[in-house]
């Protein structure tokens, strides 16, 4: 249940990637967050999906959603395999069924977010 995103371009630039999704995740408002607990007090898609991505890698510093595209700023730059994990996370983050198993996915929307890992 639920669609994949697709994640149709990445961008680094230093410490920043840029993800164009082929989603809108939030208005035309934009949502930032620089934490993992700032992100958990929001209510909102776009705080859910920051706070899952905080989750994952310690050195993220910011977090911005505008529309289909996010702004990641992470210490220490980007490797291949760091971005690759983030972009399965941005591209997981509505499927709540596994297709194979038909079980409840580890990234269901209200499930919470795993501890953050060691960096």
């Amino acid at each position: 249940m639920g669609q994949p995103i697709d994640v149709t371009g990445t961008v680094r630039l230093g410490d920043v990637a840029l993800l164009d999704t082929n989603r809108t995740l939030t208005g035309q408002d934009g949502e930032g967050y620089e934490s993992l607990n700032e992100a958990r007090q929001g209510a909102t898609l776009p705080a859910r999906l920051a706070e899952r991505l905080f989750a994952a890698d310690r050195d993220l510093a910011s977090v911005f959603v505008l529309s289909n595209g996010l702004s990641l700023e992470r210490n220490g730059g980007w490797t291949d395999e760091v971005l690759d994990r983030v972009t399965d996370i941005v591209r997981a983050f509505l499927v709540y069924y596994d297709q194979e198993t038909s079980e409840p996915s580890l990234v269901a929307m209200d499930a919470p977010a795993p501890e953050p890992a060691e960096g």
